[in-house]
């Protein structure tokens, strides 16, 4: 999940050749992009606001659940989780695919392998084997009352078929198996010149909107067989969203190359903004139009597919239109965001055993759950950020966060 890696130069290794072909890829922009940080930093409170929302509004699936929803906070939350969904894990994959490259270039397979299993790998072992067993265990002894921690506690979970990458950690998985990937897929074509132009004019709309009908018909295809909340539990990944996450990494190796991030044009980024906001406020519409929920999950309904393609285009807007504000109004860190930006990722690994262990205190409390929601968001975001601070300044955290 390494998101902004600073440069160095290319040790030379292989033939000259080889090397031309490596240095004549990189983008001529060097300098550090601050709006991807800053990107970066509201993906991760937008997970913390995501999954607080399940917790009061029930729509999802996290380890605990208040079940108090009124219809206003049920439809709200359905609302929100459904326009946060279609976009933010996808727009985290681009994001973080668009520095692989050049960090492959600069340390070659072996070190990038090894940077990638100590960044990667440590913490997704450490939450899905040692914390998410705690914190179930923690779940249990705060509502059913004090109990023995007992074998079962910390490893029923292989039994009941959950190998790894529990809870929110699934994405750090995802993005280590897509590195594993990205690698052998080098690996197998280091003889070949890598094919890009350095500098490319960012796609016209008319290929980003035939993107997107490619990417609603493959979710729906996919949604055939394994609807919307379908899970493979091994490995905690929701296959029925794959296509998207996907294509959006790649999406983020190849705008590397081509530098398409300094090439979005401000004309288009504001109209496929606009695209995405007109979607957001037609979402309601949708779902009233297509009456129960379940259509939508999967299936030969026709909710199922406009729902699919609903969500890639929002998505594809989105992903364009954050860049372009961003880059626009954010390129520059105050106090606050060179705060922000390095405990990110780490605030991203410990948000779910905060905000479960914030709700469960808290769950007791007589309020509206929309305004628990809010309350407990604003009490979650700094403490996780502040948390994150802490553990970084730990002995031997400074190679994994």
């Amino acid at each position: 999940m390494s998101l902004s890696e600073s440069s160095s130069n290319i040790t030379s290794s292989g033939s000259s050749r080889r090397v031309a072909a490596v240095v004549s890829v990189h983008p001529k922009a060097t300098a550090r992009l601050f709006y991807i940080d800053n990107i970066r930093v509201f993906l991760t409170i937008l997970v913390l606001l995501f999954h607080v929302m399940i917790i009061y509004a029930g729509t999802g699936s996290w380890l605990y659940t208040e079940g108090r929803q009124d219809e206003i906070t049920s439809l709200i939350g359905a609302w929100f989780i459904a326009v946060t969904q279609a976009y933010f894990m996808g727009l985290f994959l681009f994001i973080s695919a668009y520095f692989v490259p050049g960090s492959y270039d600069r340390k070659g397979a072996g070190r990038f392998l090894k940077d990638r299993m100590i960044r990667l790998g440590i913490p997704l072992v450490i939450y899905s084997w040692i914390i998410d067993p705690l914190l179930g265990y923690i779940l249990k002894v705060w509502l059913q009352g004090s109990r023995i921690l007992t074998w079962k506690d910390l490893f029923g979970h292989f039994r009941d078929g959950s190998l790894i990458g529990s809870g929110p950690l699934w994405f750090v998985e995802t993005l280590l198996i897509f590195s594993l990937v990205y690698t052998l897929w080098r690996s197998i074509t280091r003889d070949r010149p890598v094919n890009s132009t350095g500098e490319s004019k960012f796609p016209r709309s008319v290929s980003i909107a035939l993107l997107a009908l490619v990417l609603g018909v493959a979710g729906f295809l996919i949604r055939l067989w394994l609807p919307i909340g379908y899970n493979f539990k091994p490995l905690n990944l929701q296959f029925p969203f794959f296509a998207q996450y996907i294509a959006l990494f790649i999406l983020g190796l190849i705008a590397y190359r081509r530098n398409w991030l300094s090439g979005l044009p401000d004309k288009q980024g504001r109209a496929w903004l606009v695209i995405a906001v007109v979607l957001i406020i037609f979402f309601p519409l949708l779902a009233i139009a297509g009456g129960s929920p379940e259509p939508f999950a999967g299936g030969w309904h026709w909710q199922a597919f406009a729902y699919a393609l609903w969500e890639s285009f929002l998505c594809l807007g989105m992903c364009i239109g954050l860049i372009y504000i961003f880059r626009r109004y954010t390129n520059r860190q105050g106090v606050l965001a060179r705060y922000l930006s390095p405990n990110a990722y780490t605030a991203y690994l410990i948000h779910g055993p905060v905000i479960t262990i914030l709700a469960l205190a808290a769950r007791d409390v007589a309020l509206h759950p929309l305004l628990k929601w809010g309350l407990l968001s604003l009490t979650a975001i700094p403490l996780c950020f502040a948390l994150s601070n802490l553990i970084r300044k730990l002995p031997y955290t400074d190679r994994v966060l």
